[in-house]
């Protein structure tokens, strides 16, 4: 046990005889440092209020073709930044863990990294990197696409992916549809049908398929209401994640937890701004 968690008489330290003014230096030392236990109250709120980032990329290549697209060099120059300052990439499941209070503490300088969709280009250019630097990186995939599409990854190379144990997947619905607008053209009870099975049916399938547990959603285009979000609820997912800028606080709604969309342009001091969130300053005021 450190000395000074516990109260200390100056009898404790000096058994001896001491002198009135070695006796008040002694008490004020003393008092001017913090207990074991209130800094680490201290930091665990701080931590509460700075929040996690969470990175949320999309597709990657040897350079930048649109928007979506992250280029490889600046995706491991991201992975190089973070074992470099020391921020521990943990997997989504595990920050989820905590704002639900089943876990007590996450790693100092916690970062999620996700990736969105299922496109080929995460197979082809993301994994090399990921197996290099053994980093945790959860997949929210729309199913409809996989083994199908011509530009997305095949369900072989995703449980290629899963044997690593370093990928986990999760759901995007099954045809990654624009709830928006589907909402104002369909009939209501069009609308619900619809909503239904994206939710339901991308999850009976991811869990078929390759065999795991589905119960978080990433919503398409980042386009959630409460409707949307008691539905969810009700067929099993109990954590749901949006596209906005700033860190995961514990005030957030677990249904709507945000998400860093990750620009080619994110790079350097830029990206080190960005894991940092708000300083000290911003909140202590």
């Amino acid at each position: 046990m450190n000395a000074f968690t516990k109260r200390l008489t100056v009898a404790d330290l000096y058994p001896m005889k001491t002198n009135s003014l070695t006796v008040t230096m002694l008490i004020l030392f003393l008092s001017c440092l913090p207990s074991a236990r209130g800094e680490s109250r201290r930091e665990i709120r701080n931590l509460m209020e700075i929040g996690v980032p969470i990175l949320l990329y999309h597709r990657f290549g040897p350079k930048a073709v649109d928007s979506m697209t992250v280029s490889t060099p600046v995706f491991e120059a991201h992975l190089e930044y973070l074992k470099d300052k020391g921020y521990a990439v943990i997997p989504l499941r595990q920050l989820v863990e905590y704002h639900l209070g089943k876990r007590r503490n996450l790693p100092f300088q916690s970062v999620v990294i996700t990736v969105d969709d299922g496109h080929r280009s995460v197979y082809i250019n993301m994994f090399p990197l990921l197996k290099k630097y053994r980093l945790p990186v959860t997949l929210l995939l729309y199913p409809s696409a996989l083994s199908n599409a011509t530009y997305a990854m095949t369900w072989d190379q995703l449980r290629d992916m899963k044997e690593t144990g370093l990928i986990e997947f999760q759901s995007h619905t099954f045809w990654h549809p624009n709830f928006r607008k589907d909402k104002n053209t369909l009939k209501p009870v069009e609308y619900e049908t619809l909503v239904r099975m994206q939710f339901e049916k991308s999850k009976m399938v991811l869990e078929k398929q390759l065999e795991i547990q589905v119960n978080m959603l990433a919503w398409p285009f980042g386009i959630y209401d409460d409707d949307l979000i008691r539905k969810a609820v009700e067929t099993g997912y109990v954590a749901a994640f949006t596209m906005e800028r700033r860190h995961v606080n514990t005030s957030d709604n677990v249904m709507a937890l945000p998400r860093y969309l990750m620009r080619n342009e994110d790079e350097g001091n830029a990206f080190g701004r960005m894991l940092q969130g708000p300083t000290r300053g911003q909140i202590e005021r």
